[in-house]
């Protein structure tokens, strides 16, 4: 008959579960912080405003880049993922592509376009 000293009964598999779960539960409580315990609610960022583009001409494939571009930027303003300042530095590109899109310049305004979307991290299509 083998004789287990007291150390060993406490590291017994079924005492040492029975520690592992006090130590948790004596550990799970320093997740808890001092101030208020009611949630508090996280303040969405405001979307912004339309831009104000020129009307653009009939068909033009610049006008639906600066628009599929537009309707991008302004989810990822409103989720979070683009700061205030980093949309302002976008649109002052994409204006100036707009008003090239609204007097005919088709290819100069997908140039800009495409050179804003990779400047921020954007795919740009060929």
């Amino acid at each position: 008959m083998r004789k287990t000293s007291q150390i060993g009964s406490i590291f017994s598999p079924a005492s040492l579960s029975a520690w592992v779960l006090l130590a948790a539960i004596a550990l799970g409580g320093c997740n808890q912080t001092s101030g208020s315990s009611s949630p508090v609610a996280a303040v969405a960022p405001q979307a912004p405003a339309p831009p104000n583009w020129p009307k653009f001409p009939e068909g033009a494939g610049c006008a639906k880049d600066l628009n599929h571009y537009q309707t991008v930027l302004d989810a990822d303003v409103g989720t979070g993922n683009v700061n205030r300042s980093v949309y302002d530095q976008i649109e002052t590109d994409l204006s100036r592509a707009a008003n090239e899109c609204a007097a005919g310049h088709d290819g100069e305004a997908r140039a800009i376009v495409r050179s804003t979307k990779l400047q921020h991290g954007y795919r740009a299509s060929s």
